[in-house]
């Protein structure tokens, strides 16, 4: 019997959940989620090669189709119009002015022009080679690949952001033990991620869209980040449940669109090649998103600390 051994605690024997499969964008294939009885911590088993990470999320993720000319960096979104929509959840929201700041997964890089714009020195992360259209335009200093300490020099940064990222890792304690290293003392580390304790995973079960699945490899409870944390020699300093109120609408239009194991989803791929009666669903979902129906209700779990997102706020012990 194959003993499977919890990637944050090392536990044997971790159960199996359910079976998953990549209900966005078709990649093929099936993938077993695991739970740790020891530290809750939930994570796919599969094994990715670097070669094969690149192939997943250049040819398989949508930016390919991003046009740079349509770039624009993130802004700040202040007063009770932002806090209604969870911009909060965002790691960037929490970066100081005028620091050197390192983004893991910077996407197509829209907050390191968040960033650059408030005087930071920006530096940039992402397996996904579409990020290096952008970065030739705009001048970021980005590493095209996973992520790698021995790029930079110890205690370099002041910041370090993962924005939705430690859940694609396929080793976290390694990612984080790693940024302890580049992080200066004193230096903190801000993680975004989807929260599997939340409603959402228990209402919607197998078809709840954090899952994500392959492309989220891991998912962190709160004991397991204490573990992950302490081991990378990282201190929690607090944390906060915050939700983008989009996930909820995108996560009934996901229920409405859910495809077959290797097809696309209609409406993660946006061809909304719909039936007539999803057609009728797809408007009453228009008229709950637009009456603010899903903000109430993910600003409401949020407050109870069961919403879809999470956000950790990591430091450096200074000297």
């Amino acid at each position: 019997m194959k003993i499977i051994r919890c990637p944050i605690c090392r536990f044997d024997n971790c159960d199996k959940r359910f079976t998953l499969f990549d209900d966005r964008y078709g990649f093929p294939g099936d993938f077993e989620l695991l739970c740790c009885p020891n530290c809750g911590h939930q994570f796919l088993e599969c094994e990715f090669s670097e070669n094969m990470l690149n192939d997943l999320y250049t040819n398989y993720y949508p930016r390919s189709t991003f046009k740079v000319e349509n770039y624009q960096p993130l802004k700040e979104n202040r007063g009770f119009g932002a806090w209604l929509n969870g911009v909060g959840r965002s790691a960037y929201c929490y970066v100081s002015k005028n620091v050197r700041v390192l983004d893991i997964g910077c996407g197509f890089g829209e907050a390191l022009g968040y960033h650059k714009a408030r005087g930071c020195e920006v530096y940039g992360v992402e397996a996904d080679e579409n990020i290096k259209r952008v970065a030739d335009l705009y001048g970021f200093n980005v590493h095209l690949g996973l992520f790698d300490p021995d790029q930079y020099e110890q205690g370099f940064f002041d910041y370090v952001t993962m924005d939705q990222v430690i859940e694609h890792m396929l080793d976290p304690v390694e990612t984080l033990c790693g940024v302890e290293r580049i992080v200066k003392h004193g230096g903190r580390l801000i993680l975004s991620l989807p929260n599997p304790e939340g409603w959402g995973a228990w209402l919607f079960g197998k078809k709840w869209i954090n899952w994500h699945c392959p492309y989220h490899v891991q998912h962190f409870s709160e004991k397991s980040m204490a573990v992950a944390a302490e081991k990378a020699g990282l201190i929690i300093e607090s944390t906060k449940t915050i939700t983008s109120s989009d996930w909820l609408d995108f996560q009934w239009r996901h229920l409405l669109t859910y495809p077959q194991i290797g097809q696309k989803s209609v409406f993660w791929s946006y061809s909304y090649e719909f039936s007539f009666v999803q057609k009728i669903l797809w408007r009453i979902l228009n008229i709950v998103h637009r009456f603010k129906i899903n903000h109430i209700v993910t600003r409401i779990m949020d407050v109870l600390g069961k919403g879809d997102g999470r956000i950790y706020f990591l430091r450096k012990p200074s000297r």
